[in-house]
């Protein structure tokens, strides 16, 4: 209890610079103290956001792929289409 009656002693006689001041620092030793955990979440993210940006354009790669090859079946069908079909009569 007396401690705490000092320590509001204390609080009372900073002047508002002393106590900006004062904030600062007690900010500064926060972000020293978890800067490893932030370090290692933001790769976390970064990996993460990698890996999806990797997978969405290989996925896009390979439908503009399979659009080719489909757009080639659908040639070879209209040349099969219009020679008709392949019967003992018209071969």
């Amino acid at each position: 209890m007396a401690e705490k009656g000092a320590e509001g002693a204390a609080e009372a006689s900073l002047t508002a610079a002393e106590k900006q001041l004062r904030g600062r620092r007690q900010e500064l030793d926060y972000w020293k103290q978890n800067a490893a955990r932030l370090r290692r979440r933001n790769r976390l993210t970064g990996l993460a956001i990698g890996a999806f940006v990797v997978g969405m354009f290989s996925y896009t790669i390979l439908s503009v792929k399979q659009e080719r090859i489909l757009d080639e079946l659908d040639d070879e069908a209209k040349i099969h289409i219009i020679r008709g079909p392949r019967t003992g009569t018209n071969s």
